[in-house]
């Protein structure tokens, strides 16, 4: 007799409380062999493929792709012992533990305690079947205020409706008890798209401004609702500012085009940047901080983790350098690469994407000059590096044209003031335009 056991959403690290479901790897009926990825989700930091610790038949998945789910909700059911798939149990299914085929493991790096308490509300999870697109096939959210049964509506047709701004409390179901289904979403997007095109009547002149037609409502979630809580958080809380030098970034170039002429691994200019990052730290620590508002304390941190902003597709994300003030500027090299690739292919781990004391924000491959960014929460402070061009300058009494850059800190008043504030920028710049200052200070 075959055993159902309950696999639920293991907890993923990092203080995350839920994911999406991106993609189901397996199906209802398909053989799953013991920590066997079994669907992908994305969560506030990273995409992680999430293993089963159970072999056996899938009897149930729970959630649609573009679900999100709480830490601890279901995932699937499997009927460990079966070689068929199995009836679903009419009794509660076994939850994480009970005797049958199980590896003991759920995901590799993480834990698998109790569920955190949920920061926002989530859809809930619902079992998938196979049925008509037009059939209710999974418990949903109610629309409130209607009159009579409660209806259901599928996944599907709220998602339609959400990613085209349509309120589904406003239409009419055409369906058993006023269901909602995809052809009444589909009818009224074709009517909405129909009004946008019609000339607008003439208004009368006492009718307030209308507002601009809807054409899209991208939800704030994943990595994009992550940057925005945290950009939120860091601009209520950190009385921020900024100063800026330019400097001459002439004698850096060149001396970064001598190393890397000399043979070896190639030295990349932000890990130059960065080594002159963790000397400038080491002699203005109050900058490698955060701020402890409860105990009201400035917390100075030893080791300098240092994040880079970099742009992917998925959006913004700070990966972080772990231990950059021990790191050679070759070695900075390699992980800044390895750190790069990994965002730019969508494998950056959640312990990649945390931990941070200090970031480098290099918007100069943008092609601006200046910036002034939001503290990434919770460090205490951010540089920014402009685009280094050709630009007239004062060189040795004398004009000549020289490579130029714009140097940014944006600091958290609360850990210093201006003065250190300036002193580690000036000490930054002085390494920029004389190398050599950064080698007598080592």
């Amino acid at each position: 007799m075959a055993q159902v056991l309950e696999f639920k959403l293991p907890d993923l690290g990092e203080g995350l409380t839920e994911a999406e479901i991106v993609r189901w790897l397996v199906a209802v009926g398909d053989v799953v062999a013991i920590d066997q990825p079994v669907v992908e989700v994305e969560t506030a930091k990273a995409m992680v493929e999430v293993p089963c610790p159970y072999g056996g038949v899938v009897t149930a998945r729970y959630g649609e792709e573009g679900t999100e789910l709480p830490v601890g909700a279901p995932l699937l059911t499997v009927a460990v012992g079966a070689s068929e798939p199995a009836p679903e149990p009419e009794s509660t299914p076994v939850a994480d533990g009970g005797s049958g085929e199980t590896s003991g493991n759920v995901l590799v790096g993480y834990g698998t305690g109790a569920p955190a308490a949920r920061r926002r509300r989530v859809r809930p999870a619902t079992a998938v079947v196979t049925a008509p697109v037009e059939t209710p096939v999974a418990v949903a959210e109610a629309v409130p205020d209607r009159a009579g049964p409660v209806p259901v509506i599928s996944p599907l047709v709220r998602r339609l409706a959400r990613q085209n701004g349509l309120d589904l409390r406003a239409l009419d179901g055409s369906g058993r008890d006023g269901l909602i289904l995809r052809c009444d979403v589909e009818l009224a997007i074709e009517r909405m798209e129909q009004a946008v095109q019609a000339p607008p009547a003439p208004a009368p002149t006492t009718a307030p401004a209308a507002t601009g037609a809807v054409t899209e409502r991208v939800p704030l979630r994943g990595v994009r609702g992550a940057v925005a809580d945290k950009l939120s958080r860091s601009r209520r809380e950190i009385p921020e500012a900024t100063c800026w030098v330019d400097a001459d970034a002439t004698e850096l170039m060149a001396a970064r085009t001598a190393a890397n002429a000399a043979g070896g691994p190639k030295i990349s200019l932000i890990a130059l940047l960065a080594r002159i990052c963790t000397a400038a730290l080491a002699r203005f620590p109050e900058l490698n901080s955060t701020v402890d508002m409860e105990a009201r304390e400035i917390v100075r941190l030893r080791d300098v983790h240092l994040g880079f902003a970099a742009q992917t597709e998925r959006g913004l994300v700070v990966p972080v350098v772990r231990d950059a003030q021990d790191r050679s500027a070759e070695s900075l090299s390699a992980e800044f690469a390895r750190l790069t690739e990994a965002g730019r292919t969508g494998t950056l781990t959640p312990g990649d994407l945390t931990g941070g004391t200090f970031t480098l924000n290099n918007y100069g491959v943008f092609g601006v000059d200046g910036s002034t960014p939001i503290i990434n929460h919770p460090e205490a402070a951010m540089l920014g590096i402009g685009r280094i061009v050709a630009k007239p300058w004062v060189h040795d009494g004398e004009l000549a044209i020289r490579q130029v850059v714009q140097l940014s800190l944006t600091f958290d008043h609360r850990v210093c003031d201006g003065g250190t504030a300036g002193g580690f920028l000036r000490y930054v710049a002085d390494c920029v335009e004389q190398p050599a200052v950064l080698l007598r200070t080592l």
